[in-house]
C-alpha cells in the first residue's frame, strides 16, 4: 500500500492508494479493476492530477466481489447485487444468506491422513489407482506440496469404506457403489431444495437481489432447515431398511414363507439387472422412477410376446382349416 498523500498526514485520514498498490493489497490484477471498473462493478477513483485515486471503498468492493466468485456467483449476478448495495436496499442480508448457504451442512470436522496410515487402513497394500478413484471422488482431496498426506472431507464416509473392504468388499465395487449412491442421494438433495424454494422460500427471493430484511429472514430460515434433510433421509432409509432387511434375508436363505401368507401377495423373485442398463434407465426416467418403468417395460414385453402367441396360433389354425 502507497499512499499519494504527504508523509506528514494524519494518520487517521483514509487510506489512498494507486492502481498498482490496490491490484497488490487486493490480490486482484490491474487489468481486472480496469475491467470491474468498465463494467460498473467498482466505482470510479477520483481523479489527482494525472493520477487515479482509490480509497478502502474500493478495496472492501474488490474483496467483496473475489469472495462472490469464489461462491460461484456470475459478475452479472454481482453487479445486481451491488447495484442493490449502491442504491441503498442494503446488501449485507444478502451476504449474510450467501454465507449461510455456503456454510458446512454437518457437523462432523475433516481430518487427514498419510498415505502410509491409508494404506494401513485397507491392508496393507498399496493401490494408487485406489487412491486416485478416491480423489476423484472426493473422499480424499491432496494437500498442495505434501504428496504423502490426504485432507479427509468426511471420515465417517472412509471409516465406511474401510469397514466394507474389510468385510471383503473390493475397492472397486466400493468406487461404483458410491457413485451410483451419489447420484440419488444428489437427486434428494435437488428435489428438497426444489420443494423447500417453491414453499418456503419462493416468497423471500421475489426480488432480485431480494430485500436486506427478506434475505437476514431467509438466512434464518436456512439455519432451522438446515438439519431437516438429513434427518428425512435418515428416517426414510431406518424404514427402507426395517421393510427391506428381513425380506432380503428370508430370500437368501430360503426361508419359506409363513403359512398363513396370501400366495398372490407373495414376494416376486428377484432380478438383477447390469449396472450400466440401470445407469442408462436413471439418466432417462430419473431414480425415482427406475422401478415403475422397469416393472411397465416388463409387463409390455408380455404383453406383446402374448399378442404375437396368440397372433401365431390364429394364423397356423386358418393354415390347418385350409389344408382340411
Amino acid at each position: 500500500m502507497s499512499g499519494t498523500g504527504s508523509s506528514a498526514a494524519s494518520p487517521r485520514s483514509a487510506a489512498e492508494y494507486r492502481i498498482e498498490d490496490l491490484a497488490h493489497a487486493s490480490g486482484a490484477t490491474v487489468r481486472t479493476i480496469r475491467a470491474y471498473q468498465d463494467r460498473g462493478l467498482l466505482p470510479t477513483a477520483e481523479r489527482r492530477g494525472r493520477a487515479n485515486v482509490y480509497r478502502d471503498t474500493h478495496l472492501a468492493r474488490l474483496r467483496q466481489i473475489a469472495d462472490l466468485l469464489d461462491r460461484g456467483y456470475t459478475l452479472a449476478s454481482i453487479k445486481e447485487l451491488l447495484e442493490a448495495w449502491d442504491t441503498g436496499r442494503g446488501l449485507g442480508g444478502v451476504l449474510g444468506l450467501v454465507a449461510e448457504v455456503h456454510g458446512p451442512w454437518t457437523d462432523e470436522q475433516a481430518g487427514r491422513i498419510s498415505r502410509d496410515e491409508l494404506h494401513a487402513r485397507f491392508g496393507g497394500a498399496q493401490d494408487d489407482q485406489a487412491v486416485a478413484e478416491a480423489v476423484e471422488l472426493g473422499v480424499l482431496e491432496r494437500v498442495p506440496g505434501r504428496d504423502d498426506e490426504f485432507l479427509v472431507p468426511s471420515p465417517q464416509e472412509l471409516s465406511v469404506a474401510v469397514e466394507l473392504h474389510a468385510a471383503g468388499v473390493p475397492l472397486a465395487a466400493i468406487s461404483v457403489h458410491l457413485r451410483e449412491l451419489r447420484g440419488q442421494v444428489e437427486h434428494m438433495a435437488s428435489r428438497f431444495l426444489e420443494f423447500t424454494t417453491e414453499h418456503v422460500f419462493a416468497r423471500y427471493l421475489g426480488h432480485r437481489p431480494p430485500t436486506d430484511t427478506d434475505a437476514a429472514e431467509a438466512a434464518a430460515l436456512v439455519r432451522r432447515l438446515r438439519p431437516l434433510a438429513q434427518q428425512t433421509v435418515d428416517a426414510e432409509l431406518a424404514r427402507a431398511m426395517r421393510t427391506f432387511a428381513p425380506r432380503h434375508l428370508q430370500r437368501h436363505l430360503g426361508a419359506d414363507a409363513p403359512a398363513d401368507s396370501d400366495s398372490s401377495t407373495s414376494e416376486q423373485p428377484f432380478v438383477r439387472l447390469p449396472v450400466e442398463t440401470m445407469r442408462a434407465v436413471q439418466r432417462m426416467v430419473g431414480p425415482q422412477n427406475v422401478a415403475a418403468f422397469v416393472a411397465a417395460a416388463a409387463e409390455r414385453e408380455v404383453q406383446t410376446r402374448t399378442l404375437d402367441a396368440l397372433a401365431s396360433s390364429h394364423i397356423k389354425t386358418r393354415q390347418v382349416d385350409q389344408m382340411g
